[in-house]
């Protein structure tokens, strides 16, 4: 089992001055964070891409390449790379680099990515957003087994018997990132590639049939269950007290999935206190309270799915710098040794 920590950079949204916060001081603060993390034993970090003004993050690989010069021994992960919208080639020689100088640290977390803004950007049409995803998830995986490659597809010019420079010293890992369709589900499973769900709201038992599905699938493509990988990605938040997370974190979250309610035109109306206390019970998507409350939904979310790594959604909204360390500290010193402790006794 791995535990890890995943940020989208929020920026923080200042409310006196009326504007986001500075990205040149909110990313000194992410790799000040990490840095924490690294040091209090935390598994794993995974930095998403956006390209809109309430991120600071629009390259996951810069971000992680600085990291991996100021930690030693967290995994490095892209948490997602927008593939659709990316070239693989550009894509893998950067985490090749990264690999190189962090001594076999990174990984890849492909998605099809939950925003649209790097589509326009990057002159796709989003009418081809399934098809460009599946063309690009097969180039990157043959770009990382470091053979010449000769290779052909629709959206990207070919390659003849290219080799990719400089070359890692061993296949980097390639998770795919899922939300709750089953064609997505379907395509991790037959590639054998480890999955990640992102679980950000309603009943958490409701993904319970997706992991089925994806176990069914990968046995019957003929992949080893024992290399089985399956994780969940989702929002946390940790401090001393329930009623300190509720009152220190709910003003901030509310006001950004409130915001994303209404870009995304969500039903069900403003998200109020009582569904924030909602998702904080057994079966709510929000790993939020104190260390105990924390680490029991880990065990129990763990069993439900049978899961081997879990990733902490930690910056949803922009909490403060301050309040980011002590979700951290909090995290690796108390309910990661929690939750490994229960299933040790087994």
């Amino acid at each position: 089992m791995e535990f890890g920590i995943g940020m989208f950079g929020d920026s923080g949204y200042d409310y006196e001055a009326k504007k986001y916060r500075s990205p040149d001081i909110r990313l000194k603060e992410i790799i000040e964070e990490v840095k924490l993390a690294d040091e209090v034993g935390i598994d794993v970090f995974a930095m998403g891409e956006h390209h809109r003004d309430d991120y600071v993050v629009s390259s996951p690989e810069t971000m992680l390449a600085a990291l991996s010069t100021i930690t030693k021994n967290i995994i490095l992960s892209s948490g997602v790379n927008v593939l659709s919208s990316t070239d693989p080639v550009k894509l893998y020689q950067d985490f090749a680099m990264i690999d190189l100088i962090s001594e076999e640290r990174t990984e890849i977390m492909a998605g099809r990515g939950s925003f649209i803004e790097s589509f326009p950007l990057f002159g796709q049409s989003l009418q081809d957003y399934n098809e460009l995803f599946s063309e690009k998830l097969d180039l990157l995986l043959q770009l990382r087994k470091n053979e010449p490659i000769t290779w052909e597809g629709k959206f990207r010019p070919a390659l003849e018997n290219q080799i990719i420079y400089p070359q890692p010293k061993r296949e980097i890992p390639v998770w795919i990132a899922v939300g709750g369709t089953p064609q997505s589900v379907y395509r991790a499973a037959a590639l054998g590639l480890p999955v990640m769900f992102a679980i950000i709201g309603g009943d958490i038992r409701q993904f319970k049939q997706l992991f089925d599905y994806y176990k069914e699938v990968y046995i019957k493509a003929g992949h080893d269950i024992e290399k089985m990988e399956t994780g969940v990605h989702s929002h946390t938040y940790v401090a001393p007290t329930r009623e300190a997370a509720i009152t220190d974190y709910y003003p901030e979250y509310s006001r950004h999935m409130n915001k994303m309610a209404i870009e995304r035109n969500w039903p069900g109306g403003p998200f109020t206190q009582a569904k924030f206390e909602a998702g904080m019970d057994k079966n709510g998507a929000l790993f939020m309270g104190s260390p105990e409350e924390v680490a029991e939904k880990i065990i129990y979310t763990t069993e439900l799915f049978g899961l081997t790594r879990f990733i902490a959604h930690i910056d949803v909204g922009g909490p403060s710098h301050k309040e980011l360390m002590r979700t951290i500290e909090l995290y690796g010193t108390k309910v990661i040794p929690m939750v490994k402790k229960h299933f040790n006794k087994k």
